[in-house]
């Protein structure tokens, strides 16, 4: 049987480079816009294997590093950051990506740092064991390697376009919710939307509890990442799209269906968790063990992530409430 699954068109001028991650969710695709000069989305890690294979992909294709004048970024995590400051020490290309995320790039180090901590911080609000919290924390240090400063060159605003030296404009939609700073770039003349992690083919992106872009850093007065993220994928179903371009495995060719799936999903897990919460109060780590047995301590955050992103829609709802209890949080029926 023939594979329906969906292609990049080849009079698009755009080809995917996947390139190796140490994470688990396996290779990000760089993407590369045949203009002049080159356009880069989403360089991949600060590794020599993906690199050498990036360089690859662009002799494949008769072109090479210095040729790329733009490197555009979708969003903050380091498989898709760490390689933009080498690529444009090497071409000289500019680097555009949304403010905010600009600011974390010129102290990558600090505003690592900080994330670490804060994420310590609501992991210990919300039930998670002191040793676990902690060394999760040691194993995102260790990770750092992958990421690196880099200097922004232009800072981008919703509703910003970006003009390519060959004609195309890809138009900047500020789409925050598995990261606060995720961004699609659409070229709408081809209907097409660079998405990063926001809408990936194969799994569901975990909008993840990140340090607010502004305002304090305070785990007991977190973003509703989750309202968030279904807020920005309900903009996205808007778009007029033929194929969206996500930053792990195959494109999408009907986000329309994929999204509604993706809400319905969302649902389901909360009702799930109401349930939980109706047999007798519990935690949020409680709760991501009832859900995920044993993966809930080995990946306590990204569990306690979504949780979390749950708990809160249910509090809003009026269908579970949060009490304090020896300064953590603990859910229990309305």
């Amino acid at each position: 049987m023939a594979d329906s699954r969906p292609e990049i068109p080849a009079e698009s001028g755009i080809a995917a480079i996947p390139l190796p991650t140490p994470f688990a969710v396996g290779r990000v695709n760089c993407y590369l816009l045949e203009d002049d000069p080159l356009v880069l989305i989403d360089p991949g890690p600060r590794s020599v294997e993906a690199l050498a294979e990036l360089e690859d992909g662009l002799s494949s294709r008769g072109r090479q590093l210095e040729d790329v004048g733009l490197v555009l970024i979708t969003h903050q995590h380091l498989d898709h950051t760490g390689l933009a400051g080498t690529v444009a020490g090497r071409s000289g290309a500019e680097i555009a990506c949304i403010a905010p995320l600009a600011d974390m790039l010129a102290d990558f180090e600090a505003a690592s740092a900080a994330d670490d901590d804060y994420q310590v911080a609501v992991m210990l609000r919300n039930g998670v064991p002191e040793e676990t919290a902690l060394t999760l924390r040691d194993i995102s240090a260790s990770y750092r390697r992958f990421g690196a400063a880099a200097t922004v060159d232009r800072r981008l605003g919703d509703g910003d376009r970006i003009a390519t030296g060959s004609g195309r404009t890809l138009r900047v939609v500020h789409v925050p919710g598995h990261s606060p700073t995720d961004t699609l770039f659409v070229d709408e003349d081809r209907a097409i939307a660079f998405a990063g992690d926001h809408l990936l083919a194969r799994i569901s992106s975990n909008p993840v509890i990140h340090r607010p872009i502004d305002g304090p850093a305070d785990p007991t007065r977190r973003v509703p990442v989750l309202a968030t993220y279904l807020a920005s994928l309900r903009r996205t179903r808007e778009l007029e799209l033929a194929l969206v371009l996500g930053g792990h495995g195959r494109p999408v060719a009907d986000h329309r269906r994929l999204i509604d799936d993706r809400i319905a999903h969302h649902d389901e897990r909360k009702d799930e968790i109401a349930r939980l919460v109706a047999e007798r109060p519990r935690n949020a780590h409680q709760l991501a063990r009832a859900i995920w047995g044993d993966i809930a301590l080995r990946q306590a955050y990204l569990t306690l992530c979504e949780v979390l992103g749950h708990t809160d829609l249910l509090v809003a709802e009026g269908r579970i409430r949060q009490r304090e209890r020896d300064g953590a949080a603990v859910f229990g029926a309305a």
